[in-house]
C-alpha cells in the first residue's frame, strides 16, 4: 500500500536532488556535455560577488521579514482571538494577501511606490520631491521587507489565533481573578502556551523567505544597481540564464543545505527551551 507513495516521492524528490548534487559538481551549460569539477563550483559561492551581495540581502530578508510578520501577526491575533463576526472579518483581511499570488502584490505596490507611482504623484502634486522606495539602495531593501511583511504576516495570524484556541479559559480566568493584567496574561501565561506554535511559523517563515524570489522580479526586479537581489533571483535570473547550470545548481543546492539546517537549528533550540521549562 506504500509503495505508490514511496514511488512518487523517489520520483518527485530523491532522484532529482541526486541529480542536482551531480550536476552541482560539474561544470555544465546545460547543452553540451557536463565535465566533472568536483568542489570548484561550491568554492566559487565565496568568490562571486552577486552570490555575496545576494547572501547579505537574503539574511536581511528572512530575518527582518520573519521577525515582521512574527510581531505583528502575534499582536494581531492577540486582538483577534475572540470569537464573533467583526474579528472574523478582520481575521480574512489580514489574510487575503496571502492568497494573491506574489507578483501581482509585487506589481501592486511597483504601481503605488514606483517613481511615477501612486505615492510620488500625489507628492508631486504636493510640491515635495519623489521618495526612493524602489530606486534608493537602502530604502528599497526596507521597502521590500515592508512589502513581505505585509502580504506574509496574514497566513501567521491564522496560526497563532488557532494555537490561542488551545489556551484553556479557566487559566486565563484565574490569572484574572488572581488580578494579573492583560498584558501579563499574555506575556506570562498565552505566549508561553503558544510557543511550539511560534516555532513552526518562525520555521515557515524563515524557509519561505530564504528562497523569495516573485516579489522580488515583480516589485524592484533587483534593482536598484542589484540591492533587493536575493539568492534564489541570481540563481534563476543570473546563473541559470547565462546557461552556467553547474553553479546555478551549487547556488541552489547550497540553499536547499541552509533552509534545512536553519530549520533544525531553530526546532532544536525550540526543544531545548521547552525542556529546560519542564525540567
Amino acid at each position: 500500500m506504500l509503495a505508490p507513495a514511496v514511488v512518487v516521492y523517489t520520483v518527485m524528490t530523491i532522484v532529482p536532488v541526486v541529480v542536482a548534487l551531480y550536476l552541482s559538481l560539474t561544470d555544465w551549460n546545460g547543452f553540451s556535455a557536463a565535465a566533472f569539477v568536483g568542489l570548484d563550483n561550491y568554492a566559487r559561492l565565496f568568490d562571486d560577488p552577486d552570490t555575496t551581495r545576494a547572501g547579505v540581502v537574503t539574511v536581511i530578508v528572512a530575518f527582518f521579514g520573519s521577525v515582521g510578520m512574527l510581531g505583528l501577526g502575534l499582536v494581531y491575533a492577540l486582538q483577534l482571538k475572540e470569537r464573533n463576526w467583526a474579528n472574523s472579518f478582520f481575521r480574512t483581511l489580514a489574510y487575503y494577501p496571502h492568497v494573491i499570488s506574489s507578483l501581482i502584490l509585487g506589481f501592486l505596490w511597483s504601481a503605488i511606490l514606483g517613481t511615477n507611482g501612486a505615492i510620488n504623484n500625489t507628492l508631486a502634486d504636493l510640491g515635495i520631491g519623489p521618495v526612493g522606495f524602489l530606486f534608493d539602495e537602502n530604502l528599497a531593501v526596507i521597502t521590500l521587507v515592508g512589502v513581505i511583511v505585509w502580504a506574509g504576516f496574514g497566513f501567521n495570524v491564522v496560526l497563532f489565533v488557532a494555537g490561542l484556541q488551545t489556551v484553556p479559559r479557566e487559566l486565563v480566568e484565574a490569572a484574572q481573578i488572581d488580578g494579573a493584567s492583560r498584558r501579563q496574561i499574555n506575556r506570562r501565561i498565552v505566549i508561553p502556551m503558544i510557543a511550539p506554535v511560534v516555532t513552526v511559523a518562525m520555521v515557515l517563515n524563515l524557509v519561505g523567505l530564504i528562497k523569495v524570489y516573485d516579489i522580488v522580479v515583480s516589485l524592484t526586479d533587483g534593482g536598484p544597481a542589484g540591492a533587493t537581489e536575493t539568492i534564489a533571483y541570481v540563481i534563476l535570473t543570473k546563473s541559470f540564464a547565462g546557461t552556467d547550470v553547474g553553479f546555478a545548481t551549487a547556488q541552489a543546492v547550497a540553499l536547499m543545505v541552509a533552509s534545512a539546517a536553519l530549520s533544525v537549528v531553530v526546532t532544536a533550540l525550540r526543544n531545548r527551551q521547552d525542556r529546560a521549562a519542564t525540567g
